[in-house]
């Protein structure tokens, strides 16, 4: 099964000639040449997502139980549906009102969320939570409570999991250790295949050059197993889909 966490950037006139409709159709043939079966993307305005959802065959969003706004960003969810059945699915704001639309605690720089749906591959048994979210680039305090909000809603379930997003935090942080740490299923399918040392770094300006750290994670737990890992640094001549590196993740189980 094949996985993909991508930051999108959002639109705005602000990047030139990296704006969006730029390089909007490069994010699609990049995506369908990498081909994940489930993809998490963070930073997607409504427009920008309703442009994946018309140009990505096979692909769904789920987004059934969300309420639109096109003042958002969205961390959101596209999967196979001629390969996945859904069930339970839904989101929540990472807040101290959680059900409250838009809201933030924690001197959190914008409202941020985590949205999430329970998948079985067709013709097999295990059901898992594919989770995505994207934790705030300002506050640490924000990004912390959030990862704690999230550890709290899923791993009580004791059923597989998979988080994907965009935590702006580098590896052994607070917010890894908070997912990773004791008591944890989960694991961080980077170091699953790297010797300790080799890190990679997830950001870049339009240029392909990395900067800053790896902030950009899949982790999982077990059943799942990894068998492949890398940063997707496909671009067009010299022109990148996002000033993000996709994170592509091959994991059989």
């Amino acid at each position: 099964m094949r996985l993909m966490t991508f930051n999108l950037r959002f639109a705005t006139p602000q990047d030139g000639p990296n704006e969006w409709e730029y390089r909007k159709e490069l994010v699609v043939q990049v995506i369908l040449a990498h081909g994940p079966h489930l993809l998490g993307t963070q930073e997607g305005t409504v427009p920008q997502l309703e442009y994946l959802a018309a140009h990505l065959p096979h692909y769904l969003p789920l987004i059934a139980h969300r309420q639109i706004d096109r003042t958002c960003q969205y961390p959101t969810i596209f999967y196979r549906g001629d390969l996945f059945e859904v069930g339970e699915s839904g989101e929540f704001w990472l807040s101290e009102t959680p059900t409250v639309h838009r809201s933030l605690s924690w001197d959190s720089a914008f409202p941020r969320m985590v949205t999430y749906g329970f998948f079985q591959e067709r013709k097999r048994g295990l059901g898992f939570y594919f989770i995505n979210t994207h934790l705030d680039h300002v506050s640490a305090l924000a990004r912390l409570e959030g990862a704690r909000m999230i550890r709290e809603h899923f791993f009580l379930r004791e059923k597989p999991m998979i988080l994907v997003g965009d935590f702006n935090e580098p590896p052994d942080s607070p917010v890894y250790r908070e997912f990773l740490g004791e008591g944890s299923p989960l694991g961080d399918t980077w170091r699953a295949l790297h010797p300790p040392g080799v890190e990679a770094t997830s950001q870049h300006q339009f240029d392909g050059c990395p900067r800053g750290s790896r902030i950009d994670w899949i982790l999982l737990s077990p059943p799942f197993a990894v068998k492949e890992a890398f940063m997707v640094t496909d671009n067009l001549k010299g022109r990148y889909p996002s000033d993000h590196f996709p994170y592509a993740v091959e994991v059989e189980y």
